[in-house]
């Protein structure tokens, strides 16, 4: 029994190797089975890509290939195109080397034609320096027998010409001198002179009416309050910009201009009544009194240059330097007994060019000198000195010819006059102040004035009068010879004008002359 289950056992596991083994059997075959498949695809794909990439490689080749030959086509058109510039260039260069060759050949032919001439001038020149030597013995030889002869020798000879020359002129010039002397009380020249004054005062028509700048402004109390606003931030920069102070009275209603430039005066003028008539500017004032204030001073200077060169155009000369042009418009801010001063100028240039014209006188140089005569004053509140000197100065540090700076200085007779137009300044100045109407004479002040003057004078020790003269320009001082001698005089006359300017005010400068002259006369019988 146990045989039996043990055999049936066996019969199991033996058949179920044999199950195992046929089971085993069939995957295999199964699995070389789908190996083969996947080979057969793998050869398949691996042949299809390398027929793909031949495609590829083919194509690409292709291509490059034609790249390549459209390359050198363009290369080989280049290179074409390149051989003929550089056989054009080279035929250019046969061509030009043939020029040169034949150039070369003539200036060998040129030099060898100096060489030539150069040989024949320096034979010349050989031949004339023998010539010259003879005829310089030969002068030598002459020369030495005539100062034997004169019995001088030839430089002594030159000096006694130069002499004689120098004395026939010294005399020439003394009888000038001594003619013109006698001819200024001549009455014919005196009644030519009036002659041609009057001819010039009648051809002239200009400005009649004076003005009177006045320096106390009735603006209101409005206005002051907008000067005084902001710790009068508004009246120190008007005063910044004009250089001129504004006392503001104790109403608060008006205010009063002190100093001597008018310019600044006008500066202010234009300013409060820019207040006054355009409110709407006070608030601008207020936030900008700095910016303000310039912008009203560049607006007159604007109108200043505007004025100068109206006067150039006016008188038909050249215009002068910008400085000039600027100064003479400024003198249409600038009044001498209550006279404008451009007006004057413009006036007397034109006075100047018509007496010019009637003496056969260069006319625009007249009026040019004249015109520029006053330019000083427009200074004389920033610079000590006579205008006429100021003015002078000027005019030469910008360049302005000597002849005209000459008039300028010359027409108060601070310098001496070297030139006939120097005279017609003078005149010309003359006529045009004192004609009727041109000026409004301030008798008092003036009358004032001179006496002060004369009372410092006379207040030193030892002298004998005092006088003022040129309008109250200078103080002469006339003092005792035996009480003062002449380092005294020195002294008082620097003392006397220190006294002066401190206790007078007064535009411009007082000269002060202090004379110690001693006289000795005697009588004939």
């Amino acid at each position: 029994m146990l045989l039996a289950v043990v055999a049936g056992v066996a019969a199991l596991i033996v058949a179920a190797l044999i199950a195992a083994r046929a089971s085993a059997a069939e995957a295999k075959r199964v699995a070389n089975r789908e190996v083969d498949e996947a080979k057969l695809a793998a050869a398949a794909l691996v042949k299809t890509a390398e027929l793909e990439a031949a495609a590829q490689r083919q194509a690409i080749e292709t291509a490059a290939r034609n790249e390549a030959l459209e390359v050198i086509a363009r290369a080989d058109e280049a290179l074409a195109t390149d051989e003929t510039s550089a056989q054009n260039r080279e035929d250019a260069l046969h061509a030009r080397t043939g020029e040169l060759s034949q150039l070369e050949d003539a200036l060998e032919q040129r030099e060898q034609q100096l060489d030539q001439i150069h040989r024949e001038l320096q034979s010349r020149r050989d031949r004339a320096q023998g010539v010259e030597r003879d005829m310089q013995r030969r002068r030598d030889s002459v020369r030495s027998e005539l100062e034997t002869r004169a019995g001088t020798t030839m430089a002594e000879l030159v000096r006694q010409m130069k002499q004689g020359w120098l004395d026939e002129a010294r005399l020439r010039a003394a009888a000038l001198v001594r003619n013109a002397d006698q001819n200024t009380t001549d009455p014919a020249h005196d009644r030519e002179a009036r002659r041609v004054m009057e001819i010039a005062a009648a051809r002239s028509s200009m400005h009649f009416l004076t003005e009177r700048n006045m320096s106390t402004l009735r603006v209101g109390p409005e206005i002051v309050a907008i000067l005084l606003d902001n710790n009068a931030a508004l009246h120190g920069a008007l005063e910044r910009v004009s250089g001129v102070q504004l006392q503001v009275n104790d109403d608060k209603d008006a205010v009063r201009l002190e100093g001597l430039d008018g310019v600044g005066k006008e500066v202010v003028r234009r300013a409060l009544h820019r207040l006054f008539k355009k409110p709407e500017s006070a608030e601008e004032a207020r936030k900008q009194p700095d910016e303000w204030a310039a912008k009203a001073r560049e607006h007159l200077n604007q109108e200043i240059r505007a004025l100068g060169k109206k006067a150039f155009q006016t008188l038909g000369i050249q215009k002068a330097h910008p400085e000039i042009v600027e100064l003479v418009g400024a003198l249409n801010f600038r009044t001498s007994y209550t006279q404008n001063q451009w007006l004057h100028a413009v006036e007397a240039s034109f006075l100047a060019g018509m007496m010019a014209a009637e003496l056969g006188l260069d006319q625009k140089l007249a009026r040019r000198a004249t015109l520029m005569h006053d330019i000083g004053k427009a200074l004389t509140h920033k610079i000590e000195g006579s205008h006429a000197v100021i003015g002078a100065e000027i005019a030469r540090r910008v360049g302005e010819p000597e002849i005209i700076a000459n008039a300028i200085g010359a027409h108060h007779a601070d310098e001496p006059c070297n030139s006939v137009y120097a005279y017609l300044v003078a005149a010309s100045d003359a006529m045009s102040g004192a004609r009727p109407g041109a000026r409004r004479e301030q008798t008092e002040g003036f009358n004032t004035k001179v006496e002060d003057l004369e009372r410092i004078g006379m207040s030193r020790r030892g002298v004998s009068h005092a006088h003022a003269v040129h309008g109250g320009r200078e103080l002469r001082i006339y003092v005792r010879e035996r009480e003062v001698d002449d380092l005294t005089v020195v002294e008082m006359s620097t003392e006397i004008a220190a006294q002066i300017a401190e206790e007078l005010t007064f535009p411009g400068q007082i000269k002060v002359t202090v004379i110690r002259a001693f006289e000795a006369s005697s009588t004939a019988n």
